[in-house]
């Protein structure tokens, strides 16, 4: 059942990476920083599954993600930190007023998202094997 699950929100992340896409090609760019987080908040949780870590809140999910994978190397620095701005941004797009983001930017998180995912795919594969 775990392992259904791990694979589950993996392709829920990258379903939801596909819909930022789709998002951001229509112009609709707080929609798109929305769906960028969530893609990678899915491949997080996946990730935590491993280790049968999970959470109700992001907070804990990301305090996870640091200490159990970001600190002990098993995924970069850069990407943990990636994390936590994503999670910033869409937090000040869903709930802040006067927010803009630049499409440049927006797409070039995308970009990084996708390498996030693919990067948190190989940890997962490593994690699942090494059980």
């Amino acid at each position: 059942m775990k392992r259904e699950l791990i694979d589950y929100r993996r392709n829920r992340a990258k379903e939801t990476l596909r819909d930022a896409k789709i998002l951001f090609d229509s112009g609709s760019l707080f929609s798109s920083v929305n769906r960028i987080y969530y893609a990678m908040f899915y491949q997080v949780t996946a990730l935590l599954l491993t280790e049968n870590l999970s959470s109700p809140k992001h907070s804990g999910v990301k305090a996870f993600f640091n200490t159990r994978f970001v600190k002990t190397g098993k995924v970069s620095i850069k990407n943990g930190k990636f994390f936590a701005r994503m999670f910033e941004f869409r937090q000040k797009s869903d709930y802040k007023d006067f927010v803009e983001y630049e499409p440049n930017k927006v797409i070039e998180w995308f970009e990084e998202a996708r390498r996030f995912i693919d990067e948190l795919d190989v940890v997962i594969e490593r994690e699942i094997t090494d059980q």
